[in-house]
């Protein structure tokens, strides 16, 4: 029996747990075992092994450990998302989808010994100090994390809010490891953040995909579009740093812009991993451009979506390669307190490419480019109205008296005080160069559409 079904984001008290333990759609199933051919020459070495460890160990170990043990390496030897849930870890597992938990506010897997970030999410500790997808963590405090298990770092990791944890992080560019201490707290991921960046342009943020997501996006649309006097012109969403979450919300976004056809589709040995989803009539924006920003750091459920909309060609795709979280785990319940999770499928999107191992590469590729703002010079360059006995346009009279300066002490003092505000805002370019492009480009495709 089906229970749900989401895309599996575990989310510890101390972390979120990453690429091997988070991404791809989670199916808690319970049905009955096929009975395989046992290979009986090898359960007998097995058994052989049990005993010896029994009998010769230099400490006593329980059953109990011994087993869980070999079921543990029996899973994490397939890939690194399949793996064994006690009693502790399957509480975790259900804690995870509620948006809110304790810790860092990193997504993390483990590469080459070394624990990897997979994005840090917004407004966490994580993302204030600086922590940036690409991060190895070699030592967590004082202690190494290489012939660590991920599960074990993740423990150390944990934490009381308000408690701290000194991570040694080796990134590439720098010439020698990093050492950033964080703050742990309550995170609290709120999945959808909006703006205008411009009359008629509305910008929309994902930071993980949750149950409400999707009810949350068209929230955001509606308002987005009474701020700009009921249509938009165009619209970006930002997936960058977006490791993952629910499957139907990933859907839910993709069929808010996409009318007809294919949205995913997933495909394995078992009859219960085929599925497949499609788009329902009506797009939120009316047609109206539509830019996706992903980069490493997105994965699983923002390759969905950004893959739905690429091979719908709803709209464009631009940033660098995503993360390539293309497989489908199912977690099936042993005890009231034990599960095993098995990767069972892989997903596809509409036009059949499995992102496994692969990711979703953009239709506009930009890597990440900080730029600063020149300063502004106290020389204006010439121009015709500047040169003695210019010609006058003719309409120069009536101009002059529409551009005249507010005219009163209040709205000059209010003019100045805007000014003053803008000058000291950051340009977009400066802030999000990425983004920035993306806006220009939503401008030149409105243009040409028009």
């Amino acid at each position: 029996m089906r229970l749900f079904k989401r895309d599996f984001g575990l989310i510890t008290s101390g972390v979120i747990l990453g690429a091997s333990l988070v991404f791809g759609q989670m199916v808690f199933a319970e049905r009955e075992a096929v009975k395989p051919d046992l290979p009986l020459e090898d359960l007998r070495t097995f058994s052989e092994i049990f005993g010896r460890i029994k009998s010769s160990y230099v400490e006593p170990v329980e059953d109990k450990k011994l087993l869980e043990n070999a079921i543990r390496g029996m899973l994490s030897g397939l890939d690194p998302h399949s793996t064994y849930l006690d009693l502790e870890d399957f509480q975790q597992l259900r804690e995870g989808t509620s948006g809110e938990f304790g810790g860092l506010g990193i997504e993390v897997s483990m590469e080459d010994g070394f624990v990897k970030v997979v994005a840090p999410i917004d407004d966490t500790p994580a993302a204030e100090a600086g922590i940036q997808a690409g991060d190895l963590i070699i030592r967590l405090d004082d202690t190494p994390v290489k012939g660590m298990t991920l599960n074990d770092a993740v423990d150390i990791m944990r934490g009381e809010p308000g408690s701290k944890l000194l991570l040694t992080i080796i990134r590439e560019g720098e010439d020698k490891p990093l050492k950033v201490e964080l703050t742990r707290d309550v995170i609290k991921v709120k999945s959808v953040r909006h703006e205008m960046l411009e009359p008629g342009y509305g910008y929309i943020r994902i930071s993980t995909f949750q149950s409400r997501t999707g009810a949350s996006l068209r929230e955001a649309i509606t308002e987005l579009k009474q701020d700009s006097d009921g249509m938009l012109n165009g619209l970006v969403l930002d997936l960058r740093n977006n490791p993952g979450g629910v499957l139907e919300a990933a859907v839910d976004v993709s069929d808010a812009f996409i009318e007809k056809g294919m949205i995913v589709y997933t495909d394995g040995r078992i009859a219960d991993s085929d599925q497949k989803f499609h788009a329902t009539p009506d797009d939120l924006l009316k047609g109206a451009p539509l830019i996706v920003l992903v980069n490493g750091g997105s994965a699983s459920a923002s390759e969905i979506v950004a893959g739905a909309i690429q091979d719908q060609k709803r709209g464009i795709v631009l940033g660098s390669k995503t993360f390539g979280k293309g497989s489908v785990q199912t977690v099936m319940p042993l005890t009231n307190e034990t599960a095993v999770k098995m990767t069972t499928a892989r997903y596809y999107t509409p036009s059949g490419r499995s992102i496994q191992a692969e990711g979703i590469v953009p239709d506009i590729e930009i890597n990440g480019i900080h730029i600063a703002e020149i300063q502004e010079s106290e020389f204006t360059p010439l121009r015709e109205r500047d040169l003695t006995r210019h010609l006058e346009n003719g309409e120069e009279e009536d101009n002059a008296a529409d551009d005249a300066a507010p005219t009163g002490q209040d709205d000059a003092d209010s003019a100045s005080e805007e000014a003053e505000s803008e000058a000291k805002k950051q340009p977009l370019e400066v802030r999000d160069y990425v983004l920035s492009q993306a806006l220009n480009l939503l401008k030149g495709m409105n243009i040409l559409k028009r």
